[in-house]
């Protein structure tokens, strides 16, 4: 799971077109970055302070201990540009360790986040430079015209966001990212790979946070699509897929029902299931490997104490060392 809000200004026709696209395969999904409408996000927030959602406590507790590290290994008079503006904690320490940050540029696909992230960390840093962009990361990210050509740009991408994408499309991502300047380097968060039980519980809470979590999103799709889908016959699960290292999270159709969805009716088998979300665990070594097929090399890693998590910090492969 992300925090990374849905945009404010995406169409009701492009949202039909994603969950019609979604619901018509033979494999019915649903696009994961719908999860974030206003009830989304707030539940959201009440996940990350589950005890047993541990990876953002992980990373901040990362953070809190390397930032300066970090700073130190990426250098002075850099551009910070953060993907999904997200939670400020993990940011504000950045950019405290950070050397004379020449400026911060949230990167969002949400305009009230990014307004809330500008307003955040004004009080903090009254003196950067703060450029937010709105834009979807899915799409070609660029910095502000009067940063684009400045030396020294770190990306900035927190909370394992990277593991909701394929194989395919976390190359993709990476590629855009390495695009963004001809010397970024790239400060990214993963989940790794750890007992199966913890991971089936990070997404299975004993209080059922998650699961009203998952609901939400066809909740969504009743309110902004004129839907009507009975939340009382779909139910949450999450299961571990051991081949393809990912936790799989799905809403599973109780009966033989149909569905209609903007005068489209799709229809569900008994035990059928949509699948929500992909969340991909990695182990270092093989996130290296991922990084080395966008052009990107492992200058850096930090870990936390339990190897739950990891921040690690890619240069560019051909860079000169």
């Amino acid at each position: 799971m992300s925090s990374t809000a849905i945009c404010d200004n995406v169409s009701t026709s492009s949202f039909l077109t994603d969950v019609l696209r979604g619901l018509s395969q033979t494999e019915k999904t649903l696009p994961s970055k719908y999860f974030y409408d206003e009830a989304g996000s707030r539940l959201f927030e009440n996940i990350c302070e589950l005890d047993e959602y541990y990876p953002t406590r992980t990373e901040l507790s990362i953070m809190q201990r390397h930032a300066q590290e970090m700073s130190d290994a990426i250098g002075p008079d850099h551009v910070v540009l953060e993907l999904g503006s997200g939670s400020s904690l993990k940011t504000q320490l950045l950019l405290k360790a950070m050397q004379r940050p020449a400026a911060y540029v949230p990167f969002d696909i949400s305009q009230s986040a990014l307004n809330e992230a500008v307003a955040r960390l004004e009080q903090d840093f009254p003196s950067l430079n703060i450029a937010p962009v709105c834009g979807d990361f899915m799409s070609e990210i660029q910095l502000p015209s009067k940063l684009a050509e400045y030396r020294g740009v770190v990306t900035y991408f927190p909370g394992s966001t990277i593991g909701n994408l394929n194989h395919k499309n976390a190359i993709a991502l990476l590629e855009r990212i390495r695009r963004v300047n001809a010397e970024s380097d790239l400060l990214i968060g993963i989940d790794l790979e750890k007992d199966r039980q913890i991971l089936l519980d990070a997404y299975n809470d004993s209080e059922g946070v998650t699961a009203a979590f998952n609901l939400n999103l066809i909740k969504r799709i009743n309110n902004e699509l004129n839907a009507d889908f009975d939340l009382n016959q779909f139910q949450h699960r999450a299961i571990y897929n051991e081949q393809a290292h990912r936790i799989e999270m799905q809403l599973v159709s109780q009966v033989q029902q149909r569905v209609t969805i903007g005068g489209q009716v799709i229809e569900f088998e008994a035990n059928e299931t949509i699948c929500t979300e992909h969340s991909h665990k990695y182990t270092i070594e093989r996130f290296e490997e991922l990084a080395a097929e966008a052009g990107f090399k492992v200058a850096n890693s930090w870990v936390d104490e339990k190897d739950w998590f990891a921040v690690l910090l890619l240069t560019p492969a051909d860079a000169t060392s």
